[in-house]
């Protein structure tokens, strides 16, 4: 079984991973390198009265410049290089998380004594990325570089929580019949936003609003693709798994 579920983890993630990265190369990329340029120009003081902000509020700089960072500390840090370094890094992260949805969702339907074919591997994706994409998405949505944003452990732990409630709010609405249980379910996925995610006090940006926007659209549509391709490879490489366990045990 362990063998059975790492051997579908890796070659759904692999499948999926490199499909999407593909999406990503023309989609999200472009405009992230877009950002970095006026992320660029916030770091050389380029427009400085945009810079300043009060109550928590700080810009991301995200891609730190390898010589500005060495004045600093003396050291240079090391990023991938433009092109095809940085083009295979993005597909290897992708690919990673590929086999981590993968493996999610093996976890959860074995777990859940549930039949993993393409249809039920398909709606747990769905539900996946309800979980740990879209409803997250609500409260903090994705960022590209330059953008301004609040402390970073506050917002890792905001989402990490709604993401687990969400998940386990979904599975108790879609599996149990008790009407009680299910309105728990749902009051336990609002709760996160009833308290709020957390935000700057002047949630300033040095990327213009339309690009930002088109990046948040985009970025969750490249997460959907990713959890939906994953899942679909699941539910056609499971079955086959099993038989090929089945003929060898045989």
């Amino acid at each position: 079984m362990v063998t059975r579920v790492l051997t579908v983890s890796l070659l759904a993630g692999l499948l999926a991973g490199l499909l999407v990265s593909a999406l990503q190369h023309f989609t999200t990329t472009p405009l992230i390198l877009k950002a970095e340029t006026y992320e660029a120009a916030l770091r050389q003081g380029a427009a400085p009265k945009h810079a300043a902000f009060s109550d928590g509020a700080r810009i991301i700089l995200a891609h730190n410049n390898p010589a500005a960072g060495a004045e600093h500390t003396g050291e240079h840090e090391w990023k991938p290089q433009d092109g095809f370094q940085r083009t295979a890094f993005t597909s290897l992260v992708t690919v990673g998380t590929a086999i981590g949805f993968a493996a999610l969702l093996l976890a959860g339907m074995i777990a859940a004594n549930e039949r993993i074919d393409e249809r039920r591997a398909l709606i747990w994706a769905a539900c996946g990325f309800l979980a740990f994409g879209l409803v997250p998405a609500t409260g903090l949505a994705p960022e590209l570089p330059g953008s301004a944003a609040a402390d970073l452990q506050l917002r890792q732990l905001w989402w990490i929580a709604t993401a687990l409630v969400t998940a386990g709010g979904l599975f108790v609405f879609l599996r149990m019949e008790a009407p009680w249980l299910r309105v728990l379910a749902i009051a336990a996925i609002l709760v996160p936003h009833l308290i709020g995610a957390p935000h700057p006090a002047a949630p300033e940006s040095k990327v213009p609003a339309e690009i930002a926007a088109h990046f948040a659209s985009l970025s969750l549509a490249i997460q959907a693709a990713l959890w939906l391709a994953t899942g679909f490879a699941v539910g056609v490489l499971w079955p086959w798994a099993t038989r090929r366990t089945a003929a060898a045990a045989a």
